[in-house]
């Protein structure tokens, strides 16, 4: 092998390597590699992800640790703990399979523990309505914001929409 070829090897390997996991595969964020569900206590993942933006409490004993990677990222990942303290799952909230659970007539805290925080909040009080959105990354790539569109009065959903990402 020519020396430049050893070389170049020499520099990314270890970059290639420290990008996948146990198994080989791609680690979307990091941290994420050293966590494994049914495995790892919410001590761990306050240790590989740090502090949580939002802890979530359900009367089971069940907790949810909110991570947003934003203002401008394009991630929000939620790790759910089991009444054993043992980290049962994690996801991606801000995909768009996602995306469509959201439905008319849901309450914003249904809202809020399934998407997380959202990037703004803006009101348009003579249209009597609140827009929260947030950036994600669409299949092709590109980026767009997802927005749910809520009556002010009542607090509850009335659509969603989409808009794109402009400039970047």
């Amino acid at each position: 092998m020519k020396l430049w070829v050893r070389s170049v090897l020499a520099v990314i390997l270890p970059f290639m390597i420290a990008a996948c996991d146990q198994n080989g595969n791609f680690i979307q964020e990091a941290g994420l590699e050293k966590l494994s569900r049914g495995v790892s206590t919410e001590a761990d993942v306050r240790n590989a992800m740090g502090q949580p933006d939002t802890v979530w409490e359900a009367e089971s004993g069940e907790r949810s640790l909110e991570y947003p990677k934003g203002p401008s990222g394009a991630r929000t990942w939620i790790f759910y703990i089991g009444k054993d303290g043992k980290l049962s799952d994690y996801k991606q909230v801000l995909t768009e399979e996602n995306f469509a659970r959201i439905k008319v007539g849901m309450n914003k805290e249904e809202v809020r523990r399934m998407l997380g925080r959202p990037r703004t909040v803006v009101q348009f009080t003579r249209k009597n309505e609140e827009v929260w959105d947030w950036r994600y990354t669409q299949a092709d790539a590109s980026q767009a914001f997802f927005n749910v569109h809520m009556d002010i009065t009542s607090g509850l959903v009335t659509g969603t929409s989409v808009s794109q990402v402009y400039g970047h």
